[in-house]
């Protein structure tokens, strides 16, 4: 009989994850979302396009560096082991969004964000203070955010050059996986937050991004 995962044994698994994440020592389960038979062709891009394309899927990369964090810290903090394993679950989707990510980087000649490690810091201790908030608000925390990053996606869609087929792709699954993990946690009894903290959720976002886009 298989025993239930210790306190110790959860902070070990996301330690590890941790170190995993803010090395790029990920590796995606599914493959790399290819550009539908009806997108355009790809073409060339011009070195302006591959920098403006690159500090894109930066800041998108960052996000997912952000997302493993959240859903870590809202896993150890989860009070039933359901919702620790959908805490779980997510997290391990999202791996697949931080290989795809940093493979563009790589592909575009861009690099990761250096402050990796603080993103990561800073949403971690953010998983944690929602998770300690009780299942419902942490589930509605994971609702907003996923739905502010489902908007932050459908805008990087509109300025990614219309060239660039294979960005293009990898931001339009992630858009559609980031949308079902809001309806999932909705569906599992996710609080709506108040505006203010939804305001103040979005400023930080905005923060992160802008800083990102450069650094």
């Amino acid at each position: 009989m298989s025993r239930s995962p210790s306190p110790l044994d959860l902070w070990l698994t996301s330690l590890d994850r941790a170190l995993r994440t803010v090395t790029s020592s990920v590796h995606a389960a599914q493959p790399v979302p290819a550009a539908g038979a009806t997108a355009e062709p790809a073409t060339p891009l011009s070195d302006e396009q591959k920098r403006e394309a690159g500090a894109l899927m930066r800041v998108n990369h960052v996000g997912e560096v952000c997302a493993q964090a959240l859903y870590q810290a809202q896993a150890l903090t989860a009070r039933s082991a359901q919702l620790r394993e959908q805490m779980a679950q997510a997290a391990r989707e999202e791996i697949d969004h931080l290989a795809w990510t940093q493979q563009r980087l790589d592909e575009l000649g861009s690099r990761p964000s250096l402050l990796n490690p603080l993103w990561y810091a800073g949403a971690f201790g953010i998983g944690l203070l929602a998770g300690r908030l009780g299942d419902r608000v942490s589930l509605g925390f994971v609702v907003e955010t996923e739905r502010q990053v489902e908007q932050h996606l459908a805008s990087h869609l509109q300025r990614l050059p219309e060239g660039d087929t294979a960005s293009r792709a990898i931001v339009e699954q992630m858009k559609l996986d980031e949308a079902r993990h809001a309806d999932n946690a909705l569906a599992a009894g996710g609080l709506e937050l108040p505006a203010p903290v939804r305001g103040l959720m979005r400023a930080a976002a905005k923060v992160m991004t802008t800083t990102a886009h450069y650094i």
